[in-house]
């Protein structure tokens, strides 16, 4: 049974960042692909990044060149690097996990889900 576990989130100023993490155990990090997933209030949970185990990456338009993400599968993690936050990047976050090679957006590919952590953008 894999697990995920999503570092801490907290407030960031708007212009600020911030780095999650996800930690994969129980399963082979490097045989896994992992997305990042958000939940802003009120809204649904939308797809923001994925990582496939040979490092291709997919992100949603609104985040391109803003955010990062990246995996150390020595460390059995991946990285969610945002930058230039905005005030709409308010949210849950969470990370998944897929043991497919390929890419996906939709959640319900994802077979693993961290709990999720709040990140607050405040301007």
């Amino acid at each position: 049974q894999v697990q995920l576990v999503e570092s801490e989130g907290g407030l960031v100023q708007a212009g600020g960042s911030r780095r999650l993490s996800c930690v994969t155990s129980g399963g082979t990090c490097s045989s896994l692909t992992i997305g990042w997933f958000r939940q802003g209030s009120g809204k649904g949970r939308e797809f923001i990044a994925a990582i496939s185990w040979g490092t291709l990456t997919k992100y949603v338009d609104s985040v391109k060149g803003r955010f990062t993400i990246s995996r150390d599968n020595a460390k059995n993690t991946v990285y969610l690097q945002m930058n230039s936050l905005e005030s709409g990047d308010t949210a849950v976050y969470s990370c998944a996990a897929r043991s497919s090679y390929a890419l996906s957006s939709r959640q319900e590919d994802y077979d693993y889900w961290g709990q999720g952590t709040q990140v607050t953008v405040s301007s």
